[in-house]
């Protein structure tokens, strides 16, 4: 079943300078999917539109066939997306529980709620037993790995990852991979 498509997607930073040119494709539940290409071909843009950050200048992003825009991009990035950057994007001064937990918070979920997710989450991958460490006390594996949980902690249906290997040593990188892999049979 399709989650997501796009369909005739344009995207531009001048209109001489196309990035994304009448794009057509969509993605299935339960696959993973990679997008390769040099730097500046669009695969950023492309998470970017996919996951609401940024809207195409022609066509439409579609999630479960309703456009993104209709359903609220804000509500979007809520509710049916997250995102693991390369760069981690960890508060230094909080421990990786209360990073975890940061993204119930601005979904409103209570406390109690959002300690036992979260809790689970770090669990999944691997740091149950590290809550209390600050991101300063970790490898980038395991700060990769606190991302990735942050990520998962809301059940989104769709995982987007920029480049989530890039800083990562051979076999982090792989282990990081078959997390994610793990993941996408249940998304």
């Amino acid at each position: 079943m399709n989650i997501m498509k796009l369909k005739d997607v344009s995207y531009y930073y001048t209109p001489d300078r196309p990035v994304l040119h009448h794009l057509d494709v969509s993605f299935d539940t339960g696959k993973m999917y990679v997008v390769l290409g040099p730097s500046g071909c669009g695969k950023t843009t492309l998470l970017s539109l996919i996951g609401g950050l940024d809207v195409p200048k022609g066509g439409f992003v579609l999630y479960e066939n309703q456009d993104i825009n209709r359903i609220g991009l804000e509500q979007h990035r809520r509710s049916n997306v997250s995102f693991i950057f390369q760069s981690y994007n960890l508060i230094p001064h909080q421990t990786i529980l209360a990073n975890v937990e940061l993204a119930l918070t601005i979904s409103g979920v209570s406390k109690e709620v959002r300690r036992k997710k979260a809790i689970a989450a770090l669990e999944k991958v691997g740091l149950g037993k590290q809550l209390h460490k600050r991101p300063s006390q970790m490898s980038g594996g395991q700060m990769q790995r606190v991302a990735i949980a942050r990520a998962l902690v809301n059940d989104p249906e769709i995982l987007l990852a920029d480049e989530p290997t890039g800083a990562l040593d051979s076999d982090t990188s792989i282990q990081v991979m078959d997390l994610l892999q793990e993941v996408a049979k249940e998304r």
